[in-house]
């Protein structure tokens, strides 16, 4: 179900309609959870059993480790980590698995290859162990109350809440137990921030409809075949198009969660922070999905050893984080390579930070715009991974870019794809100068004209509507 379909609508506005009203304000939670539960078995019911299968290993576990016996409860944290991540590896990675070491057309390999991926199980099973980690993390505190409270029912009505709570349900933010739980109270309509709620809206969906929906339009080029008839700059613009359209589409998905998360009275993590100003890869994974660098960071890095063990160590935890983050966003070994890439450029950089003589000095205006430069082409070229799943391709792809100078270039299609761009170019510019622009030129004093346009754009000049990118994932 798109956000920006009539069921969704549908659905949200008869939701949000009984949700206040002073007779099901107790029940509130229930409301949440069985419009969730429609949501997420719309297009396919069946794919139900599994995620509620999933909610009950995890309530039983979480329980378990905050209530069970002393000796039992890192055993049963182990269990419950491993269950989640077996369900992940058998339904995301099992046609990998199949098409990679057998016979896809027979036997075991085409059993494998025909599992089905269920929508949003990236994030539900990665949900499901922030519940684990952080209740046996806070067991011994007065707060573990607030994750794992001692009702067993309402323990398990809690926690299918925080799973399925529809609008981050199928492609995020990652929402944290210690994060979310603690919010789950008797909601006002007093309460109800609107002017968070309009802004985090009206820009996502202006995002999304407007600038991914135009820019797929034109960046389904990058596909194999059809680049290969194109011209040497088209296929830089296209590439440069489709970094912008990735970000519009996700960075579109979680302003969109946000807005309608704030309408029923939760707040969810902000899951973009301009990551396109970036002037360095750790600043670009802090400002790019918040939430998976945040959990990678809090659940795999540092456990890992993070820095506390050494340089080499340093390094080999942040290849083997990145490599890992890669592979979690599909099954593919280019996801890997991307995953590869970014894990050796932070490892790298990190290293250079180590060693470097000037390590607290701040670099001239024109540094930082040269590394900010480099950061987003590399950032632009590693996307090629996502779109072309087939690492051929993607070398053939570099080829024709190599190749095809002698190719004419389409001026209407840069002109369209540059046209699309040019609104997160000057959304991503104008945060970055905030600071140097003189009163009468704030944001905020044009920030309502903005969004008008916004909105009027909305209405006028949607592209044809599409899935979100991370719905694959």
């Amino acid at each position: 179900m798109l956000f920006n379909s009539f069921e969704f609508l549908t659905l949200t506005i008869a939701s949000f309609a009984i949700y206040y009203l002073s007779i099901f304000r107790r029940y509130q939670v229930q409301i949440l959870i069985v419009a969730s539960l429609i949501f997420y078995g719309y297009a396919n019911p069946k794919l139900l059993l599994l995620f509620l299968f999933s909610v009950l290993i995890n309530v039983i576990s979480s329980y378990s480790v905050v209530y069970g016996k002393r000796s039992t409860q890192k055993t049963v944290l182990t269990i419950g980590v491993i269950f989640n991540l077996s369900i992940l590896a058998f339904f995301k990675y099992s046609p990998l698995i199949g098409s990679t070491f057998f016979n896809a057309g027979n036997g075991i390999g085409a059993f494998l290859i025909q599992i089905p991926l269920p929508i949003g199980i990236s994030f539900f099973t990665f949900e499901g162990i922030t519940l684990l980690v952080d209740a046996y993390r806070g067991r011994d505190e007065a707060k573990s109350e607030n994750l794992v409270i001692p009702s067993l029912g309402t323990h398990a009505m809690h926690t299918t809440f925080f799973v399925a709570f529809f609008p981050h349900l199928i492609a995020g933010p990652i929402l944290k137990a210690h994060h979310f739980l603690p919010q789950i109270k008797e909601k006002f309509f007093k309460d109800i921030p609107w002017e968070f709620c309009y802004r985090n809206l009206v820009t996502g969906y202006f995002l999304k409809m407007v600038i991914a929906d135009q820019l797929s339009q034109h960046t389904f080029w990058i596909q194999y075949p059809y680049f290969e008839v194109k011209s040497s700059i088209e296929l830089i613009v296209l590439l440069f198009g489709y970094s912008i359209q990735i970000f519009a589409d996700f960075a579109g998905y979680s302003l969109i969660a946000l807005g309608i998360a704030g309408l029923f009275g939760y707040k969810l993590e902000k899951n973009f922070d301009f990551p396109y100003i970036s002037t360095s890869f750790s600043e670009f994974w802090r400002r790019w999905h918040i939430s998976l660098s945040t959990f990678l960071k809090e659940y795999l890095y540092i456990p890992l050893g993070g820095n506390r063990r050494g340089p080499f160590r340093t390094y080999l935890n942040l290849f083997v984080t990145m490599l890992l983050g890669g592979l979690w966003h599909g099954a593919a070994w280019s996801y890997a390579i991307w995953g590869a890439f970014h894990g050796c450029a932070l490892a790298i950089e990190r290293f250079v930070k180590d060693h470097g003589k000037q390590k607290d000095k701040a670099m001239p205006v024109f540094m930082n715009i040269l590394s900010g430069l480099l950061v987003f082409m590399f950032v632009t070229f590693a996307w090629l991974f996502f779109k072309l799943t087939n690492i051929s391709d993607v070398v053939k792809y570099v080829a024709a870019i190599f190749n095809n100078t002698h190719v004419a270039p389409s001026m209407s299609s840069i002109a369209y794809v540059l046209m699309y761009s040019l609104p997160v170019i000057a959304y991503h510019l104008l945060y970055l100068s905030k600071n140097l622009m003189p009163d009468v030129l704030r944001w905020s004093n044009f920030e309502a004209y903005a969004h008008g346009l916004m909105l009027f754009m909305i209405v006028t000049n949607s592209g044809i509507s599409g899935d979100f990118i991370y719905f694959q994932f």
